[in-house]
């Protein structure tokens, strides 16, 4: 299993980013060692959480996230039956991809691919190129997360539904 994720850490850079606060409630706090005052465990300033999340309050991002999660989660699930794809076999590698996709849809009001650096992510999200399901995946069936595997490959699990 950690051959695997080796793998997919080499291929995808930022489903190791995800991986840390992956599994995190939104509203997670933790203490300051300075003070002791509660502070956000995650907190990205961005120009990206100044445009679609900036006024949204805790609860409201983090009701944003839940209904985000749902449908990337339903969506995904649809997608691997409509195509014949399956998840990879060790599931965290989709249930971090798909969080990552959920966040995407919070902030940018796309689900662009969480796997991939991008200069400007609010323009790479209108361009819609690399949003899931990308060009890559609908032309060749080539998905860089390991979201959507074909059954020829090595990572592929024996669920198309997660």
């Amino acid at each position: 299993m950690l051959t695997l994720q080796l793998a997919v850490f080499a291929v995808c850079p930022f489903v190791l980013a995800l991986t840390t606060h992956a599994f995190a409630p939104a509203s997670s706090i933790v203490s300051s060692r300075t003070t002791n005052t509660p502070i956000r465990q995650r907190t990205v300033p961005s120009k990206l959480h100044e445009s679609k999340d900036a006024n949204m309050t805790n609860e409201e991002r983090e009701i944003a996230m839940e209904k985000a999660l749902k449908a990337m989660t339903a969506f995904s699930n649809k997608y691997t039956e409509n195509t014949g794809t399956f998840y990879c076999s060790d599931k965290s590698i989709p249930a971090v991809v798909i969080k990552g996709l959920a966040e995407h849809k919070v902030t940018l009001g796309a689900p662009l691919c969480p796997c991939r650096f991008y200069e400007d992510k609010e323009k790479e999200a209108k361009e819609g190129y690399w949003n899931c399901p990308c060009v890559p995946m609908r032309e060749r069936h080539e998905c860089h997360c390991m979201l959507f595997l074909t059954e020829d490959n090595d990572f592929v699990g024996e669920e198309t539904v997660g």
